[in-house]
């Protein structure tokens, strides 16, 4: 991501008042930023780009095995791969700070009244745009490669919206990181510690009829598995809309409870500054 700078004249002067205004300031702050590097997000893609038609035709028989349910393995891994790009940009989310750490930027604005949750919700906003064009290019992939999906429009956009709650937890995760480690190294690593894992441990590329049972039983507790589990849901025939809104409340809830924890994060950096 392009670094971004800001003059402490600009944030004084052009800074508005109460929690969405000051949000909707520190989105758009980012969103030009996005703007300016777009071959960040197509750059982001090439991984999930390759693992989608590699894996899409290293193992399209596997959906021919009892419990896999049939189908092609394509359509069965496309979602997965919309979810997994999303927690991967996310884990790189928290750079965008160290940037503005080191910079001395975040400094000044954490000495100016904007609020503090608009620093995280701002970045968040940004965050959700690269992974809604990244989650759609990912569809049309798939779309190309193959996939077929009986859940329409709507299900490709709960699919899109499960990537989003997902990518939001995972982002402010990494914000929250990024203020407490101040190192991009430190950032890196632990970003590969958790999300590689939790990709492993849910049902993105296998299905949990064939996984060992205690790997099925971890998953059920995995954000990754419930966004993955709600986005094939609704994109199936007949959706069981209990198990997506099920879900998707866990994952809502999930983002809620890490983007508050985390915002906590701008304390603990100002006490060690």
């Amino acid at each position: 991501m392009a670094a971004v700078t800001v003059s402490p004249s600009v944030v004084e002067h052009s800074r508005p008042r109460g929690l969405l205004s000051h949000s909707t300031f520190i989105a758009g702050r980012w969103l030009r930023a996005q703007l300016r590097q777009p071959l960040y997000i197509v750059f982001t893609l090439v991984q999930p780009a390759i693992w989608l038609l590699l894996f899409g035709q290293l193992f399209k028989n596997l959906a021919q095995l009892p419990g896999f349910g049939g189908g092609s393995y394509i359509s069965y891994l496309t979602p997965g791969i919309v979810i997994m790009t999303a927690l991967m940009g996310a884990g790189w989310s928290g750079s965008n700070f160290i940037t503005d750490i080191d910079r001395g930027i975040m400094d000044r604005m954490l000495t100016s009244p904007v609020r503090r949750g608009a620093l995280m919700i701002g970045q968040l906003v940004s965050q959700s745009a690269a992974t809604v064009v990244q989650a759609v290019i990912v569809v049309l992939i798939g779309l190309l490669a193959g996939a077929s999906y009986a859940g329409g429009v709507l299900g490709l956009l709960v699919t899109v919206l499960m990537g989003v709650l997902l990518g939001a937890a995972f982002a402010s995760l990494s914000n929250a990181v990024a203020l407490l480690a101040r190192k991009q190294e430190s950032l890196i690593a632990i970003s590969q510690f958790v999300s590689l894992p939790l990709t492993f441990l849910s049902s993105v590329m296998m299905a949990p009829a064939l996984m060992p049972s205690w790997l099925a039983s971890v998953s059920k507790f995995n954000p990754v598995d419930w966004a993955v589990v709600a986005s094939r849901e609704a994109l199936s025939a007949s959706p069981d809309w209990s198990v997506v809104l099920t879900r998707g409340g866990l994952l809502l809830a999930f983002a809620l409870v890490i983007g508050w924890l985390s915002t906590r994060a701008f304390a603990a950096y100002q006490r060690s500054a």
